[in-house]
């Protein structure tokens, strides 16, 4: 943000001083104006755009995180019907998950946007776990079921993570976004605008919103990582002894 308002006030410093005395700022054609106030518009809509997508992407990407996490922990909390060495191997598959999830995945996703295989291995492990149990009565047999739904939804919400790592922006629309920076700020120079203090102040701060909203869906457009990033806390919530 500052280093925009320096190249804006920079500019229109420079090109101040090689203007002759002769030159008006009043005789600026309505027809620039007009196009400047429209292109301010377009623009300003797109970007409204482009940070409700990214501000959306990032919201489905913490719920997936949320559903992750209480699946799990659905399924922690109801193997308390089953008998102790059952209960206690996969409340143990469940905590190794959980605790690789938290301490090596997230890295993972963060500085390479993806999932690890070792993830995948333990949550899997977890799902037979539940399903090589046969149930010994019918007290048993009703809880089954709902763990077994509880493994998939934790699964699903796994692939929905795993699916939320990559930019949600495309190319193109970052080359839209740069372009239609560049060009709105170009068309304060297009009014001519004076050195004086009120219009320099002025234009140095349109700038820096504009970069500052440019930073604010870059660093929303990646959910996992940057700066105001998703992070594990649900996990660490809902499996409290893992974060000794």
């Amino acid at each position: 943000m500052a280093a925009v308002c320096a190249v804006v006030v920079l500019v229109t410093t420079l090109r101040h001083r090689r203007v002759g005395d002769d030159d008006d700022p009043s005789e600026t054609p309505d027809v620039i104006e007009y196009m400047t106030m429209m292109i301010g518009v377009v623009y300003a809509i797109v970007l409204g755009l482009a940070i409700a997508g990214v501000w959306e992407a990032r919201n489905a990407a913490e719920d997936h995180v949320r559903a992750e996490a209480q699946a799990l922990h659905e399924v922690s909390e109801r193997v308390r019907v089953y008998p102790a060495d059952v209960r206690d191997r996969i409340r143990a598959d469940v905590d190794a998950y959980v605790g690789h999830v938290t301490t090596t995945e997230w890295p993972s996703m963060a500085d390479r946007g993806e999932l690890t295989d070792e993830g995948a291995r333990l949550l899997d492990r977890v799902r037979h776990a539940v399903t090589d149990y046969e149930p010994a009565d019918e007290f048993e047999a009703q809880a089954y079921q709902p763990l077994m739904d509880q493994v998939m939804a934790a699964d699903q919400a796994r692939g929905a993570r795993a699916d939320s790592t990559e930019a949600t922006m495309p190319a193109v629309v970052w080359f839209g976004l740069i372009t239609g920076g560049l060009v709105t700020l170009g068309m304060i120079f297009a009014l001519q605008i004076r050195r004086t203090a009120r219009e320099l102040i002025l234009a140095g701060l349109f700038s820096a919103l504009i970069a500052f909203l440019l930073f604010l869906i870059w660093d929303f457009d990646a959910p996992y990582s940057r700066g105001v990033a998703t992070s594990a806390e649900p996990f660490l919530e809902l499996f409290p002894h893992l974060d000794r």
